[in-house]
């Protein structure tokens, strides 16, 4: 998890066609005002939230394309954090399809979450076939189906502040791999500056080779049977 700007996610990502040395123009990030800012900000409000019991980080993720990118999350978060009876658990919401499946229980639901939104600006998308519409939706004429998705994307925040439900906005505006660099960057530095807070080590995952050693312990004893 901690590995992902390394030879082991830099090796797969040139494979794929992308430029590794892209990744990790990282120097300026260290004297960039906002992003110190911002990563304070930020780790100083999941604090609060957990001291208050608010343990679930739910990722309303509104980009299709970046589901690999929070799985990889979910595993940062949840290997690092998850030890000695305290922890964040990350959870993957897939949007707009959980507005018909979750949304019900984010908004009047127990108040143990906090929320952050995520979506990718997309300048090329398909516009909506008018010839397919009924007339009572002629407002939907020449919108592309990204202007629906963002839509819903900032009706969904609007909502949120009216409730008073503690969210963060991410909102990328050029899809390339300097920008997956900052956002890698981000979240493994959130992740650590949580660990030390916290009082705990978020490099290991101790409890986690418990499981292999108990797999282990049952296919060697199947074996000698």
């Amino acid at each position: 998890r901690y590995s992902v700007l390394s030879e082991t996610g830099m090796l797969p990502a040139s494979l794929m066609g992308l430029d590794y040395k892209k990744f990790k123009t990282l120097n300026y990030l260290i004297k960039n005002r906002n992003f110190q800012n911002q990563l304070i900000s930020s780790v100083s409000s999941i604090l609060d939230f957990h001291k208050k019991k608010k343990t679930n980080s739910i990722i309303l993720n509104y980009d299709q394309n970046s589901e690999d990118l929070f799985f990889w999350y979910q595993q940062l978060v949840a290997e690092s954090l998850g030890k000695k009876s305290k922890g964040i658990l990350p959870v993957i919401s897939t949007m707009p399809k959980d507005n018909h499946s979750l949304m019900q229980l984010y908004l009047d639901g127990k108040k143990n979450n906090f929320f952050t939104f995520f979506i990718v600006n997309e300048k090329s998308s398909n516009e909506i076939n008018k010839n397919f519409l009924p007339k009572e939706y002629t407002y939907l004429y020449k919108k592309k189906s990204f202007d629906i998705l963002k839509a819903q994307f900032e009706a969904t925040q609007n909502i949120f502040k009216k409730r008073k439900i503690p969210f963060r906005t991410f909102v990328v505006k050029k899809r390339d791999e300097k920008t997956l660099g900052e956002i890698f960057c981000f979240f493994i530095l959130e992740t650590i500056m949580l660990g030390k807070a916290m009082k705990i080590n978020p490099f290991n995952q101790p409890h986690v080779e418990l499981i292999k050693k108990e797999t282990y312990k049952i296919l060697k004893t199947n074996l000698q049977r």
